[in-house]
């Protein structure tokens, strides 16, 4: 625990301007980062008495061992930087909403040459419009089956689209109505689009105007007595009202407006959005967080604007966002909200009315969201804790180790030998820090031959070597390490930022037995790396294998400590399979063009698109290949000497005939 005084700016350092700062610990991490319209008022408030200071904030401090800052010329670009950096950095101190799922969105895909309608999650696309987003996968599902008796756009995907276009039939919901079939060109790609265009603007709130027009048009087609035509029109009339109902109108001038409730307790904030276009609710989310950090309930608002609107322009941000509190100061939120859509926005607190009431409810989502993250977390929060404190007490550690990582080693009878590492931060897989190694058999100067026997021990060296050696070279590149770069200010780059091997942890484990445990514990004192407990789980008795200890420890069946470290050396084992298994196919599907050196995959396809087969190409002679765009004779010389040495399949046998098939290496 550091003293805030050790690494506290010289008086008159800090500039009064605004800017945006961060905090890093002794390994160089960021731990949080903040904005300041002053960044000698808001800095000075964090060197105050500790005593004086909000827990959270007195544990930050104390966590931290410098600080640094960036100055701005406004408020706006304050905001916008420090948006970048918590998305950049993930620092462990600042409010970070957490979905509890990806929320789908209904999409057109109006960037392609026939638009197609389906569910999407994930970030957004350019040339893509989006609908939602919605709290459930078969809502989009059930309205889009509605609406595609009335705008048959296609939904099916690139491969059912090609197929059909190659046999000349359309797929059943061509056949049934719900698709106007342009695989097989029923209609042509303009109508086709024009279809997609009212898809979108039916979605888009612009309902009445296109019912009013069916309407007539059913009537017209009845006074003509086309009674078929007109039964018809009047089932799409029906279809479409149903899908807005499940819509429901609630503000009744067609406001685009996006409400955003907070409900928080001490340690935990919860907060529900919901999203309203043409007065209709199109969408829902929410997001839970830690309260890692000292804040209220205008800055929670503050950080749920910028991760709801960081990545999103134009009309994905509306007119008006309505919110519980307003953040400090309102301004250049306000006026970031505008840069953001290109067009005012207004950021203000419901008074009165509908809109008021409809906060009320957004508010009772919100708090019901919070009641039911805390009845699933509890015992969640409490096992973890507990798993920790029993590996700390099993393993003799001074404290809990918040960050695990466990090594495995795969291969197959000795081949394609590959490395996983996976992290666990209390208690929870940190996917977005994974590594996987490609073993290379060297460790410093020693070679190690892999032969077909197994060396998971000289493996297990290797990697582990490897990750701390790389450790320790981010450790002495970073400038968090000299006294210059202690006090000061850095550039907004963030060139001197940790990489991804900078944050040691505080245990590792080895999947395997003593032997293994000796080798990783053998490859950290050989770098000098001393604050590291190592520790092995062997598969055979789930025995706690020690460094220097003759016998295993031996926790309970039912320790929760030993559930997690089994949880850990599981994922650590997945991970190293899928990695070596993909190795394996690649090696499995690799051709005798593979073999060549230096020849890259746009001049095999070059050859293969110029001769139509490898056995064309193996017929032909060194001037043939030459003229080949691309190809040297140099170059052909040596495609021809590869494939001489790579013997020929065995042609493929017509097993019902007999027949030898000709065109084995079509």
């Amino acid at each position: 625990m550091a003293d805030p005084s050790s690494y506290r700016p010289k008086p008159g350092q800090i500039p009064d301007s605004p800017g945006v700062y961060r905090f890093r610990d002794e390994h160089g991490r960021v731990i949080y980062v903040g904005k300041a319209k002053s960044l000698r008022q808001r800095l000075s408030s964090y060197f105050q008495d500790l005593a004086g200071l909000h827990p959270r904030t007195r544990t930050m401090v104390t966590t931290a061992a410098s600080v640094e800052w960036t100055v701005v010329s406004t408020e706006v670009e304050a905001l916008q930087l420090e948006y970048s950096w918590i998305k950049e950095y993930d620092p462990r101190f600042n409010v970070k909403y957490r979905d509890d799922k990806s929320y789908p969105s209904l999409a057109v895909t109006l960037n392609e040459e026939f638009p197609r309608v389906q569910v999407m999650r994930g970030p957004k696309k350019k040339g893509v419009r989006y609908f939602g987003p919605y709290a459930h996968a078969w809502a989009i599902r059930e309205t889009v089956d509605l609406m595609l008796r009335v705008f048959p756009v296609r939904t099916c995907s690139a491969g059912v689209f090609k197929r059909s276009a190659q046999i000349g039939r359309p797929c059943l919901l061509g056949y049934i109505g719900k698709c106007s079939a342009p695989c097989v060109g029923r209609v042509t790609p303009e109508e086709h689009r024009e279809l997609a265009e009212e898809f979108c603007d039916f979605m888009a709130g612009r309902t009445g105007a296109y019912i009013r027009r069916l309407e007539q048009r059913m009537h017209d087609a009845a006074e003509e007595m086309e009674y078929e035509r007109a039964a018809r029109l009047r089932d799409d009339i029906e279809a479409l009202r149903r899908a807005m109902e499940k819509n429901a109108v609630v503000l009744a001038d067609a406001t685009d407006a996006d409400l955003i409730a907070v409900a928080e307790d001490e340690l935990e904030a919860a907060v529900q959005i919901f999203h309203v276009r043409g007065g209709r609710v199109r969408g829902q989310r929410g997001w839970v967080t830690d309260k890692v950090e000292a804040v209220d309930t205008a800055g929670l608002v503050e950080h749920a604007l910028q991760q709801l609107y960081g990545e999103e322009s134009g009309d994905a941000v509306p007119k008006e966002v309505l919110v519980p509190a307003l953040p400090q100061p309102a301004e250049p939120v306000a006026q970031w909200l505008t840069e953001r859509r290109g067009a005012r926005v207004d950021l203000r607190i419901p008074q009165r009315g509908d809109k008021r009431d409809l906060m009320a409810t957004v508010q009772r989502n919100a708090q019901q969201a919070l009641v039911l993250h805390k009845t699933r977390r509890a015992s969640d929060l409490t096992t973890r804790s507990r798993a920790l404190e029993e590996i700390a007490g099993a393993l003799g550690l001074d404290s809990a180790p918040l960050r695990i990582e466990c090594f495995d080693i795969s291969h197959l009878q000795g081949q394609d030998v590959v490395a996983s590492m996976v992290v666990f931060e209390d208690g929870l897989a940190r996917k977005s820090e994974y590594r996987r190694f490609q073993i290379k058999g060297r460790v410093g100067d020693t070679q190690v031959w892999h032969g077909t026997g197994q060396d998971d021990v000289r493996s297990m060296h290797e990697v582990v070597s490897r990750r701390f050696r790389r450790y320790l070279q981010e450790k002495q590149k970073t400038g968090e390490w000299t006294e210059e770069a202690l006090d000061g200010e850095v550039s907004a780059e963030g060139d001197d930022r940790p990489k991804r091997f900078a944050y040691p942890p505080q245990l590792v484990v080895v999947d395997g037995g003593k032997p293994q445990v000796a080798a990783a514990q053998r490859a950290l004192d050989e770098l000098g790396v001393t604050d590291v407990a190592v520790c092995g789980l062997a598969k055979r008795l789930e025995e706690v294998w020690l460094p220097e200890e003759d016998d295993p420890v031996v926790l309970p069946r039912t320790s929760e400590g030993l559930y997690l470290l089994q949880r850990v050396r599981d994922e650590a084992h997945r991970f190293a399979i899928a990695y070596q298994r993909g190795k394996r196919t690649k090696t499995m599907k690799a051709g005798p063009l593979d073999t060549v050196p230096g020849l890259g995959s746009t001049r095999k396809q070059a050859l293969l698109k110029h001769f139509g087969s490898v056995k064309r190409l193996r017929a032909a002679t060194v001037e043939q290949i030459c003229e080949t765009p691309g190809i040297g004779r140099k170059t052909a010389e040596t495609i021809v000497a590869a494939l001489a040495r790579a013997a020929p399949p065995a042609p493929a046998v017509n097993m019902a005939t007999g027949e030898i098939m000709d065109d084995a290496e079509e």
